[in-house]
């Protein structure tokens, strides 16, 4: 186990391999820990990173640091003391909120995104994630398989409050239409059988800028980098080996990666 100190707190990270740095935010269940095949298939090219959020995993416990603006700031922190430069972030659900607000402020910092599970307003949100304990969200989205063991041990580790906490100030983020605006290139990726996260309404997608692109996996939920990971990786090395600043939308698209249309 890697861990850097931030802030007077830990901060636990897992590393693998050498190159360019990408950084794997999890979302609201879970932790580090469901990267790892993302991670291995990355690590053939790149530096991968996937840290534990405030509130989750082995990361300290401290209830200050659990609204969304603490945890972009967590990604601020963490490639300063990293001496990390310029990055690529993959972020899901609650990771993808963070690596989103963080791209925004500092988008000289971020060469591209990848968002999975991207919520797009309140309405897009199952209103079971702020209803339900945090159990049975786990197993509800992560259903009990010997795949899933370790990552549903890890997801145990979070702090409800945590997951509560960081839905609260989500309205102003919708308000700013963060997301849309985003400077850096960005994959957008929704499982179709997503229970958690609502797909996106059709003119959201229609005003997506030509450096953004939209990909729905049709057999997944909420878990795309677990329920079809092949595919999910083939997708995460084109878009990683893309050039700096090109938008994916230049991919020599696969037809599994075709845009679906409405």
């Amino acid at each position: 186990m890697s861990a850097i100190i931030l802030t007077d707190e830990i901060v636990h990270y897992e590393v693998l391999g050498r190159g360019r740095p990408v950084i794997f935010l999890h979302g609201w269940v879970g932790s580090w820990r469901y990267w790892i095949p993302a991670m291995q298939s990355a690590s053939i090219s790149f530096r991968a990173y996937a840290l534990d959020l405030w509130g989750f995993g082995d990361t300290a416990k401290v209830a200050a640091r659990y609204p969304l603006e603490q945890q972009a700031k967590l990604v601020e922190l963490f490639l300063d003391g990293m001496g990390i430069g310029k990055v690529a972030l993959v972020g899901h659900g609650l990771g993808a909120l963070a690596a989103a607000l963080y791209a925004a402020r500092s988008p000289d910092s971020v060469d591209r995104l990848m968002l999975i599970a991207l919520p797009t307003s309140e309405g897009s949100l199952n209103p079971r994630l702020r209803q339900a304990m945090l159990v049975e969200l786990t197993d509800w989205l992560l259903p009990r398989a010997a795949a899933t063991a370790a990552v549903r041990d890890e997801a145990s580790k979070a702090d409800a409050h945590a997951l509560q906490t960081s839905l609260v100030p989500l309205q102003p983020f919708f308000q700013a239409e963060t997301f849309p605006r985003l400077r850096v290139p960005y994959m957008w990726v929704h499982g179709a059988a997503d229970p958690l996260i609502f797909e996106p309404r059709p003119e959201i997608l229609a005003a997506l800028p030509e450096s953004a692109h939209f990909i729905a996996f049709e057999q997944s939920g909420h878990f795309p980098m677990l329920d079809e990971a092949s595919k999910f990786n083939r997708l995460l090395a084109d878009f990683l080996a893309l050039g700096s600043g090109e938008s994916p939308r230049q991919l020599q698209l696969k037809e599994e990666w075709r845009r679906r249309v409405r």
